[in-house]
């Protein structure tokens, strides 16, 4: 098998510019060389369609976009590319005109849950924020394929700022999901500005930001990008790792560099059909992503978008794939099993069913190895009527933060907390002259 940087080397010498060898890393200048046509493909990656085959996949060009960075093109095995699970992410397939009964052109009404334009708002206290509709790359599994790389839905700065008035007029929004399209193609500048404003908002704690460039152009991850994320905490990040071969030296290297910034860094990966539906697979994913401090959020079942249906599998595979994994490894590198529900009911677990039975004071539990075990539960358990009476609670419903006040002497004055200069003792003749004055 030829080498990745056989691979790549054969790439950079087939695109038609000088600057190839040294501007690789350059993200600006992978996406102006993003491959867009057949032509290109088949050139760069040293491949040939046949007729029949290729009239198909104009045909789907005709709906969905092609667009694919260098970089990723590079990850794909040419000699049998039909099967690589970076092909089938990223090039059109005939398959994707195949439109089930039940497919849908916004599955999860996104439209519908949109108040003002960018903004969809289906959670109590956050909102999803769409502030660009642009990829670097089109995945061909995508729920947005309705919107991305359209430019006719392209938000513009007043869009923009529509969506950061409805978040500062409604206090019950602590998270903001800056999403797109991916965020990072964004120019710094402008995303500097806009996390700049919802940073001015008061009642936004959390920032998070959804972005696949550490999968498929993680030069993006420049230096000056992580300067303008570090300015604006507390940003989380979720990144969209679907298989191992997405995590190169590159991809690590990007995630090296948000991590080192004090970004915590998660993951989300879609269960697909041919690319990843194998227990094996998901599970070396998911250690590859914890040694590289990502954590392993959620496993999406396959939303029911237009052209989705051959990326679908069944619920019962995930299942079965949860049931290899928990137990079976670490449970931080264990991800929720969920589905979007259809129509905007937000995201359900599913998960293997481990409570057995139960009675008035026990219950029968199962573990991942087919153990059987009962939990006793208490006689004496009375529980709180909740009546809604805070003020009056049994608990300890004190829900700000503690105030640090018990330190005295010098370990007051060691304290961060407290702006004491000095401690004196109040009876000195100098403390007696200011109160007689």
């Amino acid at each position: 098998m030829e080498s990745y940087e056989g691979r790549q080397q054969e790439i950079v010498d087939r695109i038609e510019s000088e600057e190839t060898v040294t501007l690789w890393h350059n993200w600006e200048w992978q996406l102006r060389h993003s491959v867009n046509d057949i032509d290109t493909f088949q050139r760069l990656l040293g491949v040939k369609f046949d007729e029949e085959e290729r009239e198909e996949i104009e045909k789907t060009l005709d709906k969905f976009p092609l667009s694919i960075t260098p970089y990723y093109l590079s990850l794909i095995e040419a000699e049998d590319f039909r099967n690589d699970p970076i092909f089938m992410q990223s090039f059109p397939s005939p398959h994707e005109l195949m439109v089930a009964v039940d497919d849908m052109e916004d599955p999860l009404s996104e439209d519908h849950d949109s108040p003002v334009a960018g903004i969809t708002h289906r959670y109590p206290d956050r909102v999803l924020f769409h502030i660009s509709n642009v990829c670097s790359m089109y995945c061909r599994h995508c729920t947005r394929k309705r919107k991305v790389g359209d430019i006719d839905s392209i938000p513009v700065k007043s869009d923009v700022l529509r969506g950061i008035d409805y978040i500062a007029n409604n206090p019950q929004v602590r998270d903001v999901l800056l999403s797109g399209g991916d965020p990072f193609m964004l120019s710094d500048e402008y995303l500097d500005w806009i996390l700049t404003e919802l940073r001015s908002i008061p009642h936004v704690e959390v920032i998070r930001i959804g972005s696949r460039m550490p999968v498929v152009l993680p030069y993006r991850i420049t230096n000056g990008l992580v300067e303008v994320l570090k300015k604006h905490h507390p940003i989380w990040v979720n990144t969209h790792f679907n298989h191992p071969r997405e995590v190169t030296a590159s991809s690590k290297a990007a995630l090296k560099k948000l991590a080192d910034a004090g970004i915590p860094l998660g993951n989300q990966t879609v269960l697909l059909a041919g690319v990843n539906d194998c227990y094996r697979i998901l599970k070396k994913l998911f250690h590859m992503l914890v040694q590289n401090r990502v954590r392993p959020y959620y496993l999406y079942q396959c939303d029911l978008s237009e052209g989705l249906t051959h990326f679908r599998t069944s619920v019962g595979k995930g299942i079965e794939i949860m049931e290899h994994l928990i137990g079976h490894t670490s449970g931080f590198a264990v991800p929720s099993y969920v589905i979007d529900a259809p129509g905007g009911g937000g995201k359900i677990p599913v998960m293997p069913n481990y409570l057995i039975s139960w009675s008035t004071n026990k219950v029968i539990l199962r573990n991942y190895e087919g153990v059987i075990t009962s939990y006793k539960e208490p006689d004496s358990y009375e529980p709180i009527y909740c009546d809604r009476k805070c003020d009056d609670c049994k608990l300890q419903l004190k829900l700000d933060e503690a105030e640090e006040f018990r330190s005295v002497g010098i370990a007051r004055l060691l304290s961060d907390f407290d702006k004491d200069l000095s401690l004196i003792p109040e009876d000195t003749d100098r403390m007696e002259r200011r109160n007689v004055e």
